[in-house]
């Protein structure tokens, strides 16, 4: 056997939770939708359940040297709603459960559960549950979120179909940036302590990467224009990877134009800054937590018309690879090069 059969950095996180949970089968009929979406479904007389679990651990996801406590607890709601309202479905309630070395007092988890419960107060979820626990090495914070509704309209990634458009909400790239540019302000600092950055160019960028926001506003515009998504998915690990995601469950392609991918005036800048094309940015980048879907045909005008929504491609057959169409015309390839936590390159 290869080596590389047992290196998770070779394999990746998609592929990782393929091989350990191939082997499991359901065995109750109130499972309708299990691994390999944003949420799992269950289904109990005429109620759907979503359910969504994320883990956030220090040092792999959150960096606590530029990552305030309150904004941290806020963020580790706002994920997964992202992952419930992907769906198509609104939140209702979270557990959160959490692991914590003895270098944290009781006024930092003080901080941290301030910042949950602004999220559950901003969402209207009620926080119902979790566990508490030692860690060895640090912080970790898992939060489980759940959603329930009798509508027919759950939607899951693999509803996409020939024809389709491909629409985006919000802008793309901006966390990312965010991201680099308070790394950089890290390693300013660890060599010189008395430095006072100046941050003014770099508010939007840091403010999506601290405190992003769930679109829960997008479902309820949606449901305002009549809308319902054939395919959704929520863009946590970067526009390439959600892309493939999408692809692979709905078995079709999708062409995408650079000229049509929304993002910011800032994050244009700070990437010329950083001397980073845009693509990398939004392609790569990934914890914007916008919506991606697809949408048939006859709603384009409607879609058109809303300041919160961008068509950046369509859905094609799945002989054709998934790729992106220059400015100048030619066919970029996308790769899931996005977010991965086993992959020491990220």
């Amino acid at each position: 056997m290869d080596d590389n059969e047992n290196d998770l950095q070779s394999i990746g996180e998609a592929e990782l939770i393929k091989r350990i949970t191939k082997s499991f089968k359901n065995k109750n009929k109130s499972t309708v939708i299990d691994i390999g979406d944003d949420a799992a479904l269950l289904k109990f007389n005429k109620t759907n359940i979503t359910i969504s679990q994320d883990i956030l651990v220090e040092g792999v996801h959150f960096d606590l040297s530029y990552v305030p406590l309150k904004h941290l607890g806020y963020k580790s709601v706002v994920v997964n709603i992202s992952d419930i309202i992907s769906m198509n479905v609104k939140p209702s309630h979270i557990l959160v459960s959490i692991a914590v070395s003895n270098r944290f007092r009781i006024k930092a988890l003080e901080e941290l559960y301030e910042g949950i419960k602004l999220a559950c107060s901003y969402y209207n979820v009620d926080l119902i549950g979790g566990d508490t626990t030692s860690s060895n090495t640090g912080l970790m914070v898992s939060v489980t979120c759940i959603g329930n509704t009798e509508s027919k309209k759950i939607t899951e990634r693999s509803g996409a179909e020939e024809g389709d458009l491909l629409v985006v909400s919000g802008d793309l790239g901006s966390a990312y940036m965010g991201l680099q540019v308070l790394e950089r302000e890290k390693k300013v600092f660890e060599v010189n302590p008395n430095s006072q950055p100046d941050l003014n160019n770099y508010t939007y960028c840091i403010q999506r990467q601290l405190k992003p926001e769930a679109r829960v506003d997008i479902i309820n515009h949606l449901e305002e224009l009549k809308i319902t998504p054939t395919s959704m998915i929520d863009i946590s690990d970067g526009l390439s990877s959600e892309i493939n995601h999408l692809s692979n469950s709905s078995s079709i392609s999708f062409h995408i134009y650079e000229d049509n991918i929304p993002i910011s005036e800032e994050t244009k800048k700070v990437c010329d800054e950083f001397k980073l094309s845009h693509s990398v940015a939004y392609l790569n980048g990934g914890e914007d937590y916008e919506l991606l879907f697809t949408v048939s045909k006859r709603h384009e005008k409607k879609i058109n018309d809303s300041e919160f929504l961008t068509v950046i491609g369509s859905c094609v057959k799945k002989k054709d690879d998934n790729c992106m169409i220059t400015s100048l015309g030619q066919k970029i390839n996308i790769n899931s090069s996005g977010w991965d936590s086993f992959n020491k390159k990220d």
